[in-house]
């Protein structure tokens, strides 16, 4: 990832002074035990399956990605040039800890993994995406989930 003080200077200042949107309070939700708890990932890395439509710069649309997927399958497209992607390319589960998260269902610490999990791209104005959160919102709690671990990239 640059350092702000490696950009340009018109580019760091611009992105210094970006709004910062207030969504007003948050209701509070108790956390499931994680023994019971359904989990699902939500990355903004940019991943997808690789006959899935590639991500475009700023694109606020999601990709499914299968909960028994093959890692084999996984792409990423995301676009910064900034983006480091050699750790991606050694281990996906550094942006997306599916693998992981199979282990913990299996030794019994959760209860289990989600059908479906999610993909965004990273660096999206959060405001391009007030149509398609509450539609991931939806399908997460049609399949059941109740915890999510977000991968900010």
């Amino acid at each position: 990832m640059v350092r702000l003080k490696d950009l340009p200077k018109e580019y760091a200042e611009g992105l210094l002074n970006l709004p910062i949107p207030d969504y007003g309070p948050a209701p509070w939700t108790d956390a499931p035990d994680l023994k019971d708890a359904r989990v699902a990932i939500i990355s903004t890395a940019g991943i997808h399956r690789a006959s899935d439509e590639k991500f475009a710069g700023g694109a606020a649309d999601y990709r499914l990605i299968p909960g028994d997927l093959d890692f084999a399958e996984l792409t990423m497209s995301h676009v910064s040039v900034n983006f480091d992607r050699s750790g991606f390319q050694q281990d996906p589960n550094l942006v997306f800890p599916l693998e992981r998260l199979r282990e913990l269902e299996a030794s019994g610490e959760i209860g289990s993994v989600a059908r479906w999990h999610y993909s965004f791209m990273g660096a999206t104005d959060p405001s391009r995406m007030d149509e398609t959160a509450p539609r991931v919102a939806k399908l997460l709690k049609e399949d059941g989930v109740n915890a999510v671990i977000l991968i900010p990239v």
